[in-house]
């Protein structure tokens, strides 16, 4: 297994504290693995083999544990005596009421619980109830920038050039599977399907007894191909009734929260710099891996400057960054990225052709009257890394910079 210490480092600090730690994020995005790699952490500080406690409830093993009674009962079962226990409960969703289980374990004997799971029963609406106070929820990514270079020098491939690489990362994505093996886009996209079908069908579809799928498709092929265009309900109602698809705003409103708690794309909203308010219109909408769009709707050269930003906002996100789009008047800046006292801005192009695309991306960001660091990135060639006190990057050296 290779390390992700981005999330095991995080994770392990909250160990053997009175908090449940929960893992959450779009299927095969590595939460298995991490909860493995924790496991793996504890055995090397000493703990027993029978004080670590594992169950994966996708296995038909585990496939009578339907209930918190059934669980809860088995688990006390294997505790140790005098000694704290160590549990991992993997996918736990499929487990009904697992939060009462979680919470009498906590309440009653000496565990550590760490859990993972992959749709809307993990959001914290719903498990509030039972945990309230008791939980710290982490949300697992596909591979980084970063990570991705590491699987793949893992895995025997020579990297020469990161810039280039980029290309690679932004078309296969970064799905872990992906990337233990050398594998064709075709092979890739085949396997991206996979786990957009399993998603779609399992944690939508199946969970919420969606009758009419082709609406869900209509409006999921909808926001694929507007990744970075700032649209609402309206406009995606709107369009279905151009196609004599009529639906109205709240099912729309309906469908992106269904897709959003299935972790498939992320919310954007839009922040007003000089208003110094959030906006509830017009948001953005990202991937949770840029092979999403590609399996479903196929890769054009079109798509690229969408997915560049759409990597650059998971990134901040990795990062621990709160991100919006801002508006300054009738401008729009594509990211502002917030954690805690710190703030930047940031715009993404694919590459600046002329003197206007250059005041254009360059000049929304003078207009912001503050101290904050200012980025543009981009993917061409440019002289110099300054401009009148904003920093250009290349994208590939900003997803790996540790300087922000």
């Amino acid at each position: 297994m290779i390390q992700r210490s981005l999330y095991t480092d995080k994770i392990m600090a909250f160990a053997d504290t009175p908090f449940v730690k929960i893992l959450t994020g779009v299927r095969r995005s590595g939460k298995s693995t991490i909860l493995k790699l924790l496991m793996k952490e504890f055995r090397e500080r000493g703990i027993a083999d029978k004080r670590i406690i594992y169950f994966n409830f996708d296995s038909l093993e585990y496939e009578d544990f339907k209930t918190a009674k059934t669980l809860f009962t088995r688990i006390k079962q294997l505790l140790t005596d005098g000694k704290k226990t160590y549990l991992f409960l993997d996918e736990i969703q499929e487990v009904e009421s697992w939060e009462k289980a979680v919470n009498s374990l906590m309440t009653d004997y000496d565990v550590d619980i760490y859990v993972t799971g992959s749709n809307s029963r993990m959001m914290s609406s719903e498990i509030s109830t039972y945990l309230t106070g008791r939980y710290i929820s982490f949300r697992i990514y596909p591979l980084s920038f970063s990570e991705y270079l590491t699987f793949r020098a893992e895995y025997g491939a020579e990297i020469s050039d990161t810039h280039s690489e980029l290309s690679n990362y932004l078309k296969i994505g970064g799905f872990p599977a992906l990337h233990l093996q050398k594998y064709s886009l075709d092979e890739a996209y085949t396997i991206v399907r996979d786990i957009y079908n399993s998603t779609i069908f399992t944690d939508i579809v199946k969970r919420n007894q969606i009758r009419k799928v082709d609406q869900l498709e209509r409006i999921v092929h909808f926001v694929f191909d507007n990744i970075g265009q700032t649209f609402s309900a309206s406009s995606i109602s709107k369009y279905l009734k151009s196609e004599k698809r009529g639906l109205d705003n709240e099912t729309v409103y309906s469908y992106l929260s269904k897709l959003e708690s299935a972790y498939i794309i992320h919310r954007c909203s839009r922040y007003d710099i000089q208003g110094r308010e959030l906006l509830k219109t017009q948001e953005k909408f990202y991937l949770a891996d840029p092979a999403f769009r590609y399996c479903v709707l196929g890769y054009s050269p079109d798509s690229v400057a969408a997915m560049l930003e759409n990597i650059v906002y998971l990134e901040l996100r990795r990062r621990g960054y709160d991100v919006y789009v801002g508006k300054l008047d009738n401008t729009e800046i594509d990211f502002i990225a917030v954690k805690q006292e710190n703030r930047i801005y940031i715009q993404v192009t694919q590459q600046i052709k002329s003197s206007q695309t250059e005041k254009r991306e360059y000049g929304r960001l003078l207009d912001i009257r503050d101290n904050y660091p200012k980025y543009v990135l981009r993917t061409d060639k440019f002289a110099g890394g300054n401009y009148q006190g904003i920093k250009t990057m290349h994208i590939a050296d900003f997803l790996l910079s540790s300087e922000y």
